[in-house]
């Protein structure tokens, strides 16, 4: 990627539910100077986010032109995400999408950047989180066989307390609760362990949620390097849960999806060492402890480096297509 002279300053946000609000927060905090649009159809999430984060604040992409945006942020649901990335594309706008969880496009939408002259960007949050950095870092450094047990889950009904999960995007079998998870957590499982070579997964419906697809998937996988792993994603859990575990001759690491819960074991000592990453961390109420903010505002950054620096993202669609695959082959594997 090659550099630019631009220098982000006026920001635009399509999509104003919890996704684009969280955005336009940490937006706020980065660009103090910033103008920002925020863009939705409802006029309570309008109103919202003018009065908390004194957007200007359209129910068009079109009117939200007026502001002259240089990027924007695709907040919307997954599914409507490729046509709106190519219209803001064609207006020579950068364009960050957080996941897609389908890959609609994907080839067409890159090759128009490309010839755009623009940045696109696509979301892969726990990339820029600094607890898989070290594991991905230890993993990939150690020369020996490795596997690990891999688990996230949360009842489908606490994701979004203030809604209905029937009222999102998870209601959808095509974007469902447990891909969700597949898609947010794998890239840096892949990046960790390196590519599958064998999947085979099982499944099942153990509530009386009212969705049209499993509620829980337990994914078994041979990396080509010879590591062994199962993932396990779930919408049952009552209490949230988000723990990786990984395992070797001379490597054990454990952690509990929190910024403190991070451990490695010392094989001399025989003692479990907390791994300390954080002075501080920015936490939401009403989230998961699992949770934070910080990595949110990291990637944000790192789209920011890539218009300005020309910086290579952490991930991108190239990779998520090989991602959603794996994805497929999983769901293509359950019974």
């Amino acid at each position: 990627m090659q550099s630019s002279s631009v220098k982000i300053e006026r920001v635009a946000v399509f999509g104003l539910g919890s996704m684009g609000k969280r955005r336009l927060r940490l937006l706020s905090a980065l660009l103090p100077n910033g103008v920002f649009a925020g863009i939705d159809a409802r006029e309570d999430r309008r109103n919202e986010a003018a009065e908390r984060f004194g957007a200007q604040v359209f129910s068009s992409l079109d009117d939200a032109m007026r502001i002259r945006p240089q990027a924007i942020f695709i907040c919307t649901s997954p599914l409507s995400h490729a046509a709106i990335i190519q219209d803001c594309l064609k207006r020579g706008l950068h364009v960050f999408t957080e996941i897609n969880l389908v890959d609609t496009d994907y080839q067409k939408n890159q090759k128009l950047a490309e010839q755009q002259g623009v940045t696109l960007f696509l979301s892969s949050t726990p990339l820029y989180r600094r607890e898989p950095a070290y594991m991905i870092e230890q993993t990939t450094k150690y020369n020996g066989v490795i596997s690990y047990q891999y688990h996230v889950g949360q009842y489908l009904p606490d994701w979004h307390p203030w809604e209905s999960y029937r009222d999102f995007f998870i209601s959808d079998a095509r974007t469902n609760g447990c891909r969700e998870i597949f898609a947010i957590n794998l890239p840096w499982v892949l990046s960790a362990f390196g590519p599958v070579e064998e999947v085979f997964a099982v499944s099942a419906r153990s509530t009386a949620l009212q969705i049209a697809y499993p509620d829980s998937i337990i994914a078994m996988f041979r990396h080509k390097n010879g590591t062994i792993g199962t993932f396990t994603a779930d919408l049952v859990a009552r209490e949230p849960i988000h723990r990786m575990r990984i395992q070797s001759e001379q490597l054990l690491l454990q952690w509990d999806g929190t910024p403190e819960s991070l451990r490695t074991f010392d094989t001399e000592k025989k003692v479990w060492q907390q791994v300390r990453l954080y002075d501080d961390v920015d936490q939401l109420s009403g989230y998961s402890a699992n949770i934070i903010e910080d990595a949110y505002a990291a990637e944000i950054v790192a789209f920011f480096s890539a218009i300005e620096q020309g910086k290579r993202p952490l991930y991108g669609f190239l990779e998520d297509q090989e991602t959603l695959s794996l994805i497929d082959r999983i769901e293509g594997q359950r019974s």
